[in-house]
């Protein structure tokens, strides 16, 4: 069966599937065989699934007996006593959150204080409240960067 593929508003093509397994196409590439009515995301294609990523709510659990090393207990206090500075985030490698922390802190010239510290207290206890194996699959799994 021969593919061909949508790059850049061009259509390249034709491929065999083992072609496109050399191409390093993304799951979003768009292709099309004869046979279908449009052209479709490579991850929608049965044929075509070895392209899919691992969905986002795949469930990776920690296997028995590996040593993991979580930051749930430093991100849970920091997110408690100085999380209105986004040092939480930081912790936890979410720069980006922790920046919007620090831009409403600086912006605001200090107002948002007690809403940042309330917001953030109320994350770290999330953060303490979970076991290692929920905190490990929701925060680093699923990166889950805000609640």
């Amino acid at each position: 069966m021969e593919y061909y593929i949508g790059e850049g508003g061009r259509q390249r093509g034709p491929f065999t599937i083992d072609q496109l397994r050399g191409m390093n196409i993304s799951p979003e590439t768009l292709v099309w065989r004869e046979g279908m009515p449009q052209w479709q995301p490579a991850r929608l294609l049965p044929e075509l699934q070895l392209f899919t990523t691992v969905p986002p709510m795949a469930y990776h659990p920690i296997q028995p007996g590996a040593q993991v090393e979580t930051k749930r207990l430093l991100a849970g206090l920091m997110g408690i006593f100085f999380g209105w500075l986004g040092i939480h985030k930081f912790v936890l490698g979410f720069t980006g959150a922790g920046l919007v922390y620090l831009l409403i802190l600086i912006c605001t010239c200090g107002v948002a204080y007690p809403v940042l510290h309330v917001l953030s207290a109320i994350e770290g206890i999330i953060y303490l409240s979970k076991s290692d194996e929920e905190f490990h699959q929701l925060y680093v799994v699923e990166q889950r960067s805000w609640f």
